[in-house]
């Protein structure tokens, strides 16, 4: 698809009161989402952590808090995010050593994985300092902006 046509469907989508459009042709697949969308997939990776310290909290108050000690500290859980659609790479090639793993220490500016987007590899940095507590994506998945790909605290 040429630039013309994908500035024009991108022109489209942003003056319409659509969300969302995806694009198939014989040379590749488009997909636009317009900005203040919400992203199909941060909810679902988000609502764990959103649930876990609610649905404690009952069942800590009916057996009686004053007996059972505080509960220990939660450390605080961020999320790394794609800054774009593209394919996730976890090394930058398919035989490297990956660029995080799971308790590795990263710091912000620190490049974390490799996200392809047409035909341009594009290394993603860390916009936080932590630990990688999980990886979200596996190699060679598609992904979506905004999509969570690494957890940290």
């Amino acid at each position: 698809m040429d630039l013309r046509k994908l500035k024009t469907l991108i022109d489209l989508v942003s003056e319409s009161n659509i969300s969302e459009l995806e694009i198939t042709e014989a040379e590749g697949k488009v997909r636009i989402v317009k900005a203040g969308a919400p992203a199909v997939g941060a909810p679902m990776a988000m609502m764990p952590s959103m649930v876990a310290p609610a649905a404690s909290a009952p069942a800590a108050s009916a057996a009686g808090a004053a007996a059972e000690p505080a509960p220990a500290p939660v450390p605080e859980v961020k999320t790394i995010k794609s800054p774009m659609v593209g394919t996730f790479y976890r090394a930058a090639s398919p035989g490297a050593k990956a660029f995080v793993d799971v308790g590795s220490e990263v710091t912000a500016g620190e490049a974390v994985c490799i996200i392809e987007a047409m035909k341009i590899m594009n290394e993603i940095e860390a916009d936080i300092d932590g630990r990688i507590v999980k990886v979200l994506c596996e190699n060679g998945q598609a992904v979506e902006f905004g999509q969570p790909l690494f957890i940290v605290e």
